[in-house]
């Protein structure tokens, strides 16, 4: 009877966490990623501009590449991230222009907030809309 117990309170839950946990180790071990000295992009006011450091998005056309906050923010969203820390880092600005123009997205209804809860208490996602999709996609 008590190997029941042990199947649902230790394996099942390690069965989860797991693959993550490897998944996390080997992009950690894969090797010391390239050290950038200037963010990738400039913000002055509401318009962004790429650096002039050449990155990886040499093969992405010049049309396609986002030139806003806005844009920026829902490109994250339509790539999956969805955690506002995770946006917050991949683009390099401060929490405070971040809320800013999440909410403004919200206003808008180009993106909205889903309360989950999850494994270790209730999280917050943030999501594109339909018309978001199709805003930074057109």
């Amino acid at each position: 009877m008590a190997w029941i117990y042990l199947v649902f309170f230790a394996v099942i839950p390690l069965s989860r966490i797991l693959p993550r946990l490897i998944r996390k180790w080997k992009e950690k071990n894969r090797g010391a990623p390239e050290q950038f000295t200037q963010k990738p992009y400039q913000s002055t006011g509401e318009v962004i501009t790429e650096s002039t450091r050449e990155t990886d998005r040499e093969d992405i056309p010049r049309e396609m590449k986002p030139q806003t906050l806005d844009m920026l923010i829902l490109g994250e969203l339509n790539r999956g991230i969805k955690n506002f820390n995770s946006i917050q880092r991949n683009l390099e600005i401060d929490g405070k222009t971040l809320e800013k123009a999440l909410k403004s997205l919200e206003n808008q209804g180009l993106m909205k907030i889903q309360h989950k809860q999850g494994m270790f208490g209730p999280k917050i996602e943030l999501v594109p809309t339909d018309k978001g999709f199709k805003k930074f996609y057109s």
